[in-house]
């Protein structure tokens, strides 16, 4: 079964989505790429990664150089090692310091990257933030993300599904502090305390660490051996959680749910480790991304906030429509 949701309709667990990851160049902390002139402006955009490396934000690099080849821009796309504000902020003040047009970024902290993005739309820069916002991102042109709280919800229906009865389950996150990973959780929270049948156990922080993420689960899973579903928030939490849960010996017996969709989850998926995942959309996230910066540098209005879907993939779309959800590890 596969489930989408959009900003224009209910949660609906059903539908596909497809997803266009068109030509760029592979990722890095810093990784730069041109594309060729052809519109107007010849505009600079920087984009800046939450952490280089994570296929999410590889796909929606993707999307970004796709767009910008388009409009016959030039992008350059750097990221820090962890999804850390202590080691982003550095880039987004050299960003500012090389004085592009527009700077597309998901800030890695609501609070601490409020200064730093104020600044960069203070010098002129035209931010647009994608993926994740901050505290006040009325400095932004336009503010794009899946529906996360929505991809939360959707998360403990597949958990629901394999287990009708009911029974304990638990969030493995990033850390608190990150929009989209809190949205996704509140999400999940809400809809389990609806159901009587089931016990919400908290959120664990893997401080996006895989291994972090399996000592949680291997202690959590010895704590209360009956936990029926995880939801890992996002990808390096649910490749932690699946490695957890074979580690504790319950695979087969604890239904887990990812958030996002890269290679090593999809073999998990295959594998019957993981038995759902919550699929976003990047390339269309930084697509939209790019749209709304040119918008905003000619003058012409923009979207103030573009919410975007969500698909679930499971063993029984893999091989069909929702092999076209699937992150890419290099365009």
């Amino acid at each position: 079964m596969m489930w989408k949701k959009t900003a224009l309709t209910g949660l609906a667990l059903a539908g596909t989505a497809a997803l266009f990851l068109t030509g760029c160049s592979s990722s890095g902390s810093t990784d730069s790429t041109s594309a060729a002139g052809g519109g107007d402006g010849d505009y600079k955009i920087s984009f800046v990664q939450g952490v280089a490396g994570d296929e999410f934000y590889i796909s929606m690099q993707c999307g970004i150089e796709a767009a910008a080849k388009e409009a016959g821009a030039t992008v350059t796309t750097q990221g820090p090692e962890k999804f850390d504000p202590t080691l982003q902020k550095p880039l987004i003040d050299s960003v500012v310091a090389s004085k592009p047009d527009a700077l597309l970024v998901a800030p890695t902290d609501v609070s601490a990257m409020q200064a730093p993005l104020q600044a960069a739309a203070d010098a002129g820069i035209k931010v647009v933030l994608v993926d994740t916002t901050v505290e006040d991102p009325s400095f932004a042109v336009s503010a794009i993300a899946s529906d996360n709280k929505g991809g939360g919800a959707a998360a403990f229906d597949a958990i629901k599904e394999a287990h009708p009865d009911g029974g304990k389950v638990l969030v493995v996150s990033i850390d608190p502090g990150i929009s989209t990973s809190d949205a996704r959780a509140e999400g999940f929270q809400e809809a389990v305390e609806a159901d009587s049948d089931f016990e919400f156990l908290g959120i664990q922080y893997s401080h996006n660490e895989p291994a972090t993420a399996a000592e949680i689960v291997t202690a959590a899973l010895q704590k209360d051996p009956d936990i029926v579903g995880i939801f890992a928030a996002n990808l390096f939490a649910a490749e932690g959680t699946a490695t957890g849960v074979q580690q504790a010996g319950k695979q087969g017996d604890v239904t887990v749910v990812g958030f996002d969709a890269g290679p090593a989850q999809v073999e998990q998926l295959k594998n019957g480790v993981v038995q759902a995942l919550v699929a976003q959309e990047p390339a269309t996230i930084g697509k939209d991304g790019v749209e709304q910066a040119i918008a905003a540098l000619k003058g012409e209005s923009t979207e103030k906030e573009i919410q975007t879907g969500f698909t679930v993939i499971t063993q029984d779309n893999l091989d069909g429509e929702g092999a076209d959800a699937v992150y890419q590890s290099k365009c």
